[in-house]
């Protein structure tokens, strides 16, 4: 009964949000995701947690987690235009994201070193997780030999503050580095693909998923994420012996999504995106009800804590500064940092906040290669102490 309630709530309660969004303008300035996240945590620790059904929930959650991202990767790229995409820009964005975290982790070494052995492979896990993600903090914590207790602590705060980065962003990030840096110039194809995807204004995104004249195409662009999918597990079944190894999966999830976008009865498909970004909603909610803001114990640790806390939000602001330098625009700036902070997973979260789809591709090349390098570049900074 348990489980039937909370999958219906999971799917059903992003609706609410929709409309919710639509009916009050103060809410749509939130913003559907950042609303989701307030429910989510509000749930979890007034509802679930306390009645001491969190732990019962866990596999659901998993599973939600998993499923919802992984179709909604493919439908989102389905409904990108990939022909305009700016390599040049995204390059340099990439280099001065991981240039920002590598200068900072290392600074922030020195800064909160309490002189142990761990400290060193704490300084090599952080810049791991925030030029990759978490498949690298596992990676590395095996590299590194570090103590479990230890790599439960930094990933449990690495959650915990990553998830405080992005609510600051949704809120009121954006709309600040957007007053200090360049927005990029917009073109009429761009407006007016962002205005047609209902993206710009938050009123028409998520509208018409399920009519006659586009339940079909949103039938068949589900269809394809399912296909795509499949056969990414299997590449990287193939390639590694494993269905989910993330680095592989997102590579060829990406590759074969941006191929078959090109294709004329995929571009047709006009609510792909839309449909997508609903998972993308629902997953919000999922991880947002997972965390229980009681069971963390900020005492212990907390040169740690100020360490993961510094890295976080120090490499964004010495991002923004070289961004202002090089004329990188507010977007590709954000979009680069979120994929490097939190994994090219959020990107489309971010995107859509940002109301501008435009930077998808961006930040998933920029996340794709954070995988590639986080292990190294963990080993060369651990190497260095």
């Amino acid at each position: 009964m348990i489980a039937i309630l909370a999958i219906s709530f999971y799917l059903l309660t992003p609706a609410l949000a929709i409309v919710l969004c639509r009916k009050f303008k103060f809410l749509n300035k939130i913003g559907e995701i950042l609303l989701l996240y307030i429910i989510g945590l509000l749930v979890s620790n007034f509802v679930f947690f306390p009645l001491g059904i969190g732990e019962q929930l866990y596999e659901i959650q998993d599973i939600l987690t998993s499923a919802t991202i992984l179709l909604a990767f493919p439908m989102i790229l389905f409904g990108c235009d990939f022909r305009t995409w700016p390599v040049k820009k995204a390059l340099v964005a990439l280099f001065v994201g991981l240039l920002s975290v590598f200068v900072v982790d290392v600074a922030g070494f020195y800064i909160f070193d309490d002189g142990s052995d761990e400290f060193p492979k704490i300084a090599g896990l952080l810049i791991g997780v925030y030029t990759g993600g978490t498949p690298n903090l596992a990676a590395l914590k095996l590299a590194l030999d570090v103590d479990p207790d230890t790599y439960i602590f930094i990933h449990t705060f690495d959650m915990v503050i990553s998830f405080v980065y992005l609510v600051f962003l949704m809120s009121f990030g954006i709309r600040l580095f957007r007053m200090f840096l360049d927005r990029g110039r917009k073109t009429g194809d761009d407006a007016a693909d962002e205005k047609a995807s209902g993206q710009m204004q938050g009123i028409t995104a998520y509208s018409g998923i399920f009519t006659k004249k586009h339940f079909s195409k949103t039938l068949m662009a589900f269809g394809l994420a399912l296909a795509v999918t499949a056969v990414s597990a299997g590449i990287s079944l193939l390639v590694t012996g494993k269905f989910d190894n993330m680095l592989v999966l997102i590579l060829a999830m990406t590759t074969l999504s941006i191929a078959v976008s090109f294709l004329p009865s995929v571009g047709k498909m006009e609510k792909s995106y839309d449909a997508g970004m609903y998972f993308v909603l629902v997953f919000s909610l999922v991880v947002a009800s997972m965390v229980d803001v009681t069971a963390i114990n900020y005492s212990a640790g907390a040169r740690i804590i100020g360490y993961i806390a510094f890295v976080i939000f120090c490499s964004l602001i010495l991002s923004v500064i070289i961004a202002k330098i090089l004329k990188i625009d507010s977007d590709t700036m954000v979009v680069t940092s979120v994929a490097l902070i939190n994994s090219p997973l959020f990107v489309p979260m971010i995107a859509d906040s940002m109301r501008n789809r435009k930077v998808i591709i961006t930040g998933i090349a920029a996340g794709v290669v954070g995988y590639a390098v986080g292990n190294y570049l963990g080993v060369l900074v651990f190497s260095m102490f």
